[in-house]
């Protein structure tokens, strides 16, 4: 027997349609099905997900999480808890601590599992192999079938097919640059997230268990091999000479992107596909759940232009932070003094970090404001 069109439509009718199921696709079902919506989610890929990131999840994160429903005795199990941050360069190290509670290091594929897992037990269902042809008002089309939804969530990454279709490329962006990581199968040496830096490049070094530590090198120029980029940075690689690598290399693209709209019409774009920040600040998996969280909260209400206003409010410090850490990046002189004014400055980094992860507000004016601190950095 031959399905009608109408009967087809019928059968996939839902409320929410989410295209691309990396963390912000899944935080999307979660925080939609959680206020009773139904959900669909189609990715043209099959699980387990992965990408190559730090794999740290600093404290304004596990909040949000929390407010998915994944708590921290989930994360705790799974994955290495953090104290804080260091800034590393030569003989010069920079130490910030997190609120009580701390942050964790959590391998990319067991946070990914812990996201699908919360989405099947709120009724979500999945669709794999299935990739978005054409949009047309409430009508998606893919190569598995046509779905009717009132709302579409563009969750599919920085290429976004759903952002060209709803006509939402413009934007500004930065350079690009390329990261790459490995895993070694060591036990970590601190319990800070390791931020080693020397000319324009960074590496970031992440306990994710006792047994193991992620290593996502960054540069302005592609590096080809794991051998490299530990060139780069002669005390990691004394540290880890002896380590075995666990599992392969996994490289990216990471850049700044800000949109110039993030909705149109019924769609709205989440994570990398609604712009994002270089993987140097660290935010990336917190800006995506808290714009899941916000987009679920303008479809309850019925109204997109609550998310897009909430979109441009969460991601405001990101960027600032992103550009100022990019400046350091690019120009030796300016991370140079940057981290003279940390040691003249004992305050000044824990302050930043607090006011990163949403713990404070970040002080302009007064001794230990940035404006202080810029004259201090601009003075020889």
């Amino acid at each position: 027997m031959t399905t009608s069109l109408p009967d087809l439509f019928q059968t996939n009718h839902i409320d929410l349609l989410v295209v691309g199921a990396g963390p912000g696709g899944l935080a999307c079902a979660i925080a939609a099905a959680s206020r009773g919506l139904r959900v669909q989610v189609i990715d043209g890929r099959e699980p387990p997900i992965d990408k190559a990131c730090g794999e740290g999840l600093m404290p304004d994160t596990l909040d949000a999480l929390s407010q998915l429903g994944i708590d921290h005795s989930q994360i705790q199990g799974a994955g290495f808890p953090l104290r804080g941050i260091s800034f590393i360069k030569c003989d010069t190290t920079i130490e910030g601590y997190f609120p009580a509670g701390g942050g964790f290091g959590v391998r990319r594929t067991v946070l990914h599992q812990l996201l699908h897992n919360r989405a099947l037990e709120l009724g979500v269902s999945f669709q794999w192999k299935t990739v978005v042809t054409g949009v047309e008002g409430q009508q998606v089309n893919t190569n598995r079938g046509v779905w009717r939804a009132r709302w579409i969530a563009g969750a599919d990454g920085s290429q976004s097919r759903i952002r060209m279709m709803a006509g939402l490329d413009r934007a500004s962006s930065s350079r690009r640059r390329i990261g790459l990581r490995q895993h070694f199968a060591v036990a970590p040496w601190t319990d800070l997230v390791e931020v080693h830096w020397t000319g324009r490049a960074q590496a970031y070094v992440t306990p994710v268990s006792e047994s193991e530590v992620c290593v996502v090198f960054i540069a302005s120029q592609r590096i080809a091999g794991i051998e490299e980029g530990l060139a780069l940075f002669p005390s990691l690689k004394r540290r880890l000479a002896a380590a075995p690598l666990s599992g392969s290399p996994l490289g990216a693209v990471t850049l700044s992107r800000k949109l110039r709209r993030v909705t149109s019409g019924n769609i709205a774009l989440v994570g990398d596909a609604s712009g994002s920040v270089d993987a140097i600040t660290g935010e990336g998996l917190a800006l995506c759940f808290r714009q899941a969280l916000a987009l679920a909260s303008a479809i309850e209400a019925g109204d997109l232009a609550f998310y897009e206003k909430a979109h441009a409010r969460i991601r405001r410090l990101p960027h600032l932070m992103s550009r100022a850490m990019l400046l350091m990046d690019r120009y030796p002189v300016a991370l140079a003094r940057t981290f003279n004014v940390f040691e003249r400055r004992p305050s000044l980094f824990p302050h930043l970090l607090q006011a990163h992860i949403g713990y404070e507000p970040l002080r302009l004016l007064g001794p230990g404001g940035l404006v202080a601190s810029l004259i201090c950095m601009l003075t020889p």
